[in-house]
């Protein structure tokens, strides 16, 4: 059933936003949405002021089912169904597959059809004349039940280059049926933007561009550049996925399509400056439901978009941000940061205090200090560039102090391998701990999976009544990197360097490093770290010595 969305009176002026994360992108290899995922990132989308939201194929499997079956509401965007049009030899009146699709309770349908006349002679074995009646025919029904019809044309760039007549023939049959949007389909990912734009300017020519939208892979690593190349040919919508998630290579990147749009070709469109904030938190939204690291190296919304790291950049960066940066990155939501490495200069560590809220003369001679210290540490195999947390504490150490809320005294790991009663293999770890607090030992002992959880487990047992803040923090990821030696010698004397990432109950992240020739010992380093750095920023207080 139809909702009271109204259809837009065609506007040269404004570009219309069309995700397809939901149902082209969960063709990604390993994503798998449920039905509170899909309409957890509708809620996302609409409010970030996308205009069309295709949320999957109705009847193809139960998780779309479920979600059309009671979609839901939607303040700005209209929900689509995908689907495909009617089938050889049925009328589109009865088409069991077309009317699932036209049955869905939304106001937009989206209707897949083949416009290269390869895919017509050798996929549907079918005469073309009756490949173009079949999108009339379909596109027409839509219109009759009063959804708001597109049609995708499908391999539409390649059937242009091989018969562009034929091709032209099944995007204006879809037009002058009643088709809202006709769609140009790079559907192999296979052009690139010069040719976009010529074609799309051709198309234009008998299909008017505020009718024109464009949807293009990335298999050329083009999908971006063809989709603005198709919008400065006339083309007025474009389709997307958050993160360029998708089949193969993935499809067009919304996170950077849309600033692209708006920032870059001060185009028009439903995500204006005030929403154009919302695409970090939407974008790292997408990863956090999929279980998976953010790509920092995201355009516009990846944590190392707006990140420097060598000490001209720094210095140049403090005086003016445009000598480095192409946008103020608090525009798409993100921030920008300093990293400190053994690149940096004073100014990068400068800039890293005023960050977190340490004041210091610039003159004073313990940041020189904490210069060559920087550097030697990650000689040896630190690397505080990606573990800001472990830095703040190095540098609070030398500069003002930091409290010791905790000293782990000793450690031991036993793993075993054995078979319980039933006969099932068993691998476990048990940790034994000894820590310091408050003047008083403290001896655990825990059991995990892995002499790390172990350890974990040991140490947070003996942390936990005394400092509460801990509860809600957890590691959310775990990276080990096995490193040459950073003096000459033996070769075989590696060191071992972890990374842990920690997240607490507001979703605050840090991270930390640990290094040593020993897996477990650079693993509780960085675990120690991580700990400290919540308890500083928890306000935490030293416990008194026991009588």
């Amino acid at each position: 059933m139809a909702s009271d969305s109204t259809i837009d009176t065609p506007d040269a002026d404004r570009v219309y936003l069309f995700d397809t994360t939901l149902r082209d992108g969960q063709q990604t290899r390993g994503v798998d949405f449920t039905v509170a995922d899909k309409a957890a990132i509708a809620r996302a989308l609409d409010q970030l002021g996308i205009d069309y939201i295709e949320g999957g194929w109705p009847g193809a499997n139960p998780t779309d089912d479920r979600f059309f079956a009671e979609p839901p509401k939607m303040e700005n965007a209209r929900i689509v169904a995908f689907g495909m049009t009617r089938r050889p030899g049925r009328s589109a009146e009865n088409d069991p597959g077309l009317a699932g699709i036209l049955d869905a309770r939304v106001p937009a349908v989206c209707l897949v059809g083949k416009t290269w006349d390869f895919h017509v002679d050798v996929a549907l074995e079918i005469e073309r004349d009756e490949n173009v009646a079949m999108v009339r025919d379909s596109i027409a029904r839509a219109v009759t039940v009063g959804r708001e019809a597109m049609f995708d044309c499908e391999h539409f760039f390649d059937g242009f280059k091989a018969n562009p007549d034929y091709a032209l023939e099944c995007a204006e049959a879809a037009y002058k049926s009643g088709a809202r949007w006709v769609v140009l389909c790079d559907t192999n990912g296979g052009t690139l933007p010069h040719e976009i734009e010529a074609i799309v300017a051709t198309v234009a020519a008998r299909v008017p561009g505020t009718h024109l939208g464009i949807h293009c892979h990335n298999d050329t690593g083009n999908a971006v550049a063809n989709s603005l190349a198709a919008i400065r040919a006339g083309a007025r919508q474009v389709q997307g996925t958050i993160n360029g998630l998708g089949e193969r290579c993935g499809n067009a990147d919304m996170m950077a399509i849309i600033p692209n749009l708006v920032v870059k070709m001060g185009m028009t469109t439903n995500v204006g400056a005030d929403k154009l904030t919302q695409l970090t938190s939407v974008s790292r939204m997408l990863d956090e439901r999929l279980n998976r690291s953010s790509d920092p190296h995201r355009a516009y919304v990846g944590a190392a978009a707006f990140a420097h790291k060598g000490g001209l950049h720094v210095s140049a960066v403090q005086k003016d941000p445009k000598t480095y940066e192409h946008v103020e990155p608090g525009i798409v939501g993100n921030q920008r940061h300093i990293l400190v490495s053994d690149q940096a200069g004073r100014s990068n560590i400068l800039a890293r205090f005023a960050e977190i809220g340490v004041e210091i003369d610039p003159k004073h001679p313990k940041i020189q200090r904490l210069v060559d210290e920087v550097k030697e540490k990650e000689f040896l195999g630190y690397s505080y560039d990606s573990a800001e947390a472990s830095f703040e504490l190095l540098a609070r150490r030398l500069i003002q102090g930091v409290p010791e809320f905790f000293t782990i005294e000793r450690w031991r790991v036993m793993d075993e391998r054995r078979f319980n009663a039933r006969g099932d293999l068993v691998i476990e770890s048990e940790a034994t701990a000894t820590l310091t607090v408050g003047g008083t030992a403290h001896h655990e002992v825990a059991v995990g999976n892995g002499p790390v959880n172990a350890l974990d487990t040991a140490i947070r047992k003996a942390l936990t009544p005394k400092f509460p803040a801990i509860q809600t923090m957890r590691l959310i990821d775990y990276k080990v990197r096995i490193l040459p030696p950073a003096r000459d010698g033996d070769g075989t004397d590696a060191t071992t360097r972890v990374m842990i990432e920690s997240e607490d109950e507001t979703g605050t992240t840090w991270r930390t490093v640990g290094v040593s020739p020993n897996i477990i010992d650079a693993s509780i380093a960085a675990l120690s770290d991580a700990i400290t750095w919540k308890l500083l920023r928890a306000g935490a207080a030293v416990p008194k010595t026991d009588a």
